[in-house]
């Protein structure tokens, strides 16, 4: 049976699912959820993902939601298939935990909320908070700081090799490098900058970026 994705063609959590999913050759069809429409809190959607929000997978019977979790079940189960994204040395995979954990805490919480303010917010008739803008902007630049120290030292964040930490930052950083928002706090930064180039240069990024 091929792996079913349930999610929008375009939306950041469905193509961080997406990317893993091109990066370990698994076949798979997109089932796709108009967001607009609101199917994703229609009673069937919401009996395999409670919280009504995209995607989640069906691989043989495996409903699985959470798109870390999705990508972390692919890149084990797959991990023949096509390229190693989480470490078996003991070492490599402390370090993994890690930069994982750095994505999630000082990254993701701050390139989403900038994502929701600059744009997101405006399709459900919204307005940009400017002042939560300032303030995320700021702390993101902090954050990208740090980043550029461990990047002065290493190519990737978990170390010399790609891991899922690395492709975990990619969907919200291009939203926020896209034209209509402008945001780029990379190309300031030599080492955060050449390792952002490096990620989104991927065939599997480049297969996915514009939508599924």
């Amino acid at each position: 049976m091929v792996l079913k994705l349930y999610g929008y063609p375009t939306s950041t959590c469905t193509l961080r699912a997406a990317v893993v999913l091109k990066e370990n050759n698994v076949s798979f069809e997109l089932i796709p959820v108009d967001l607009a429409k609101g199917e994703h809190k229609a009673g069937g959607f919401v009996s395999h993902q409670p919280f009504g929000q995209v995607p989640y997978i069906d691989d043989d019977g495996l409903i699985l939601f959470e798109s870390r979790a999705i990508a972390r079940y692919i890149a084990t189960k797959y991990a023949l298939q096509g390229n190693a994204l989480i470490p078996t040395d003991g070492k490599k995979l402390a370090l993994f935990e890690q930069a994982a954990s750095i994505e999630a805490f000082n990254y993701d919480p701050f390139v989403s909320g900038l994502a929701w303010e600059l744009k997101f917010t405006m399709w459900f008739g919204g307005k940009t908070d400017e002042a939560r803008v300032a303030s995320l902007r700021a702390q993101l630049k902090a954050k990208l700081d740090a980043y550029e120290v461990i990047l002065s030292k290493q190519r990737y964040l978990a170390g010399d090799e790609a891991t899922l930490a690395d492709l975990f930052h990619l969907p919200y950083g291009a939203v926020l490098l896209a034209p209509d928002v402008n945001v780029n706090e990379f190309a300031s930064r030599p080492n955060v900058n050449r390792w952002w180039q490096e990620i989104t240069s991927r065939p599997s990024w480049q297969a996915v970026k514009d939508g599924i």
